[in-house]
This record gives C-alpha cells, sequence and structure tokens, in this order.
C-alpha cells in the first residue's frame, strides 16, 4: 500500500469533516430506526456519515474494498488486497439518548493485515490513530507501552451485553479489577486501554467493524487483542474480545474458563 503518510492526511481529515456533520445534527430532529431491537438502533446520521466516507473512499481510492456497517459497501468474502472496514457511528444508543461517548471508526487493511485505525472521538475532539510500525497517538501525543499490570491495578470495562447476560460471570471479573465501568463504545473502551485509563475491556460479540480499528491502535501499543478463546480475531465475522495486557488478559481467561 503506497502513500501511507497521505492516506494519512486525507483520513484525518475526513474524520474531522464527519465529525463536524455529527456536532451539527445534535440541534436536528433524529430518523431512528431499530435493527435487531430496541437497544440496538440506526439513526439518518449513521447512514449519511457511511455514504460520506464511502463517497471519499471510492473517489480518491478506486478499486479498494470497504466493509461498512450500515450495509454500504462490498460483500467481502476475503481480506485480499485493501480493505477498509468502517463504523460511522460507534456506539449509536449514546449518540442517541447522550450526544456523548460515541465514535467514528476507520480500519485499513491490506491482505488481512492493520496497516491504519483510527477512532476518533467526537465531543472530546480525541483522536486515537496508529500506523503499523510507527506507534499509537492521540491526537499529537504519543501512547506509551502498555504496563504489564495485573487486573487487581485497574478498572476494567465489561459490554452491557456481557453484564446483563451473565452477572456472575463479569462480577468475578470485576471483583478481581479495580472497578467496572460500562461504557457501551467498542472503539472508546478500547482506545481508552491503549491510553492507560482502563486495564481491560471484554465484550462478547464485536462484529468487524467494532475491531478494526482499534485492534490496530493496540497493537502499537503492546496490547493483546484477541478472542476469549485466545484465537486471532476474525475481521469477516463476530468475536468475543479481550483486549489487555499479556498479565491482566491471562487472569482474565483464566477466570472465564475456570468460573472462580
Amino acid at each position: 500500500m503506497e502513500q501511507i503518510g497521505n492516506r494519512d492526511r486525507l483520513i484525518k481529515s475526513w474524520l474531522y469533516e464527519a465529525a463536524a456533520i455529527l456536532r451539527d445534527s445534535f440541534h436536528e430532529e433524529l430518523e431512528i430506526d431499530e435493527k435487531t431491537s430496541r437497544t440496538d438502533l440506526v439513526t439518518n446520521m449513521d447512514r449519511e456519515i457511511e455514504v460520506f466516507l464511502y463517497e471519499k473512499i471510492t473517489n480518491h481510492f478506486p478499486g479498494e474494498r470497504i466493509l461498512g456497517e450500515e450495509s454500504i459497501g462490498h460483500d467481502l468474502k476475503d481480506l485480499s488486497g485493501v480493505v477498509w472496514i468502517i463504523d460511522p457511528i460507534d456506539g449509536t444508543l449514546n449518540f442517541i439518548k447522550q450526544q456523548a461517548e460515541f465514535a467514528i471508526m476507520i480500519g485499513v487493511y491490506e491482505d488481512g493485515i492493520g496497516r491504519l485505525g483510527y477512532i476518533y472521538d467526537v465531543v472530546r475532539d480525541e483522536l486515537y490513530f496508529a500506523i503499523r510500525d510507527n506507534g499509537a497517538f492521540c491526537n499529537e501525543r504519543r501512547l506509551p507501552m502498555v504496563e504489564n499490570k495485573p487486573l487487581s491495578e485497574g478498572l476494567v470495562a465489561i459490554s452491557n451485553r456481557l453484564v446483563m447476560a451473565d452477572a456472575g460471570e463479569a462480577r468475578r471479573i470485576a471483583r478481581k479489577s479495580s472497578g467496572l465501568r460500562v461504557n457501551g463504545s467498542a472503539g472508546l473502551e478500547t482506545a481508552w486501554v491503549a491510553s492507560g485509563k482502563l486495564i481491560a475491556y471484554i465484550a462478547p460479540s464485536l462484529a468487524p467493524w467494532d475491531v478494526a480499528a482499534g485492534l490496530v491502535i493496540a497493537e502499537e501499543v503492546g496490547l493483546v487483542y484477541r478472542q476469549v478463546t485466545g484465537e486471532k480475531v476474525n475481521l469477516l465475522g463476530n468475536n468475543a474480545i479481550i483486549v489487555a495486557n499479556e498479565h491482566a488478559f491471562r487472569e482474565i481467561s483464566e477466570t472465564m474458563r475456570m468460573g472462580e
């Protein structure tokens, strides 16, 4: 993949433009539809931002494939070539209910290898991004490599779906940590693990657009970002995920496996 620096500049400019569109929408009435349930929603702004990004990508990089959350893009059976994986609004329920705690996410992969990852916290104006083998950043501040600390020394974020589905398992993990946090944005929770605000993030079912950007960022700061089984992430399907340093990852895996 050529001209990484040019892609990086373009993507950042698109993210800032898309964020301005979302901020302007705070003063407008949203069109809201259910996808699978009353907590799995999509808005006209999800669709508008996805179309915006799709058009930018196809205009600048014709021939490259796109996988988007709201079904705009290509029906991917493999990850050959350059593939863009986009989530126009990660944390749509937060966007609707709070006008906060949501992100725009873009991951760029080449033959299945993550090259670029972006998680933009629109309201805080914090852009977490990484270029493979060049480190991860929050805005222009380079993120240090994560410390290999035990679970007891940090806060853990657990997906609401896991907390609601199996409170016992979530409670066991939370008790071993400094405390439990539930946010509702896979991207932001991953970014906060990468920046040291959280020690781990656990979710039972994340789609490719939930993980693509964060995976690139996580790997650049030395995090383990894998399925709960220890297998690599499947970017063509759903995944039960743990994001953590190596020590905390082992603790969480053992707790989930043994039911202690």
